[in-house]
């Protein structure tokens, strides 16, 4: 499952949320110190292992 990072708009918390892609855009985050929904996805890295050497 992806790790989505966002940040509240209300307090400034940056957080991340472990969720399935199907829940991403139907079910709202919230914010864990204030429980506030104006949250805002932010950009994150993204990191890849294989098996394969390259």
């Amino acid at each position: 499952m992806p790790i989505y990072e966002y940040v509240c708009q209300k307090c400034k918390k940056s957080f991340e949320l472990i969720r399935r892609i199907k829940e991403n855009g139907r079910k709202a985050a919230t914010c864990p110190k204030c429980a506030s929904k104006k949250v805002e996805r932010s950009w994150s890295s993204v990191s890849v292992a294989t098996s394969r050497k390259s």
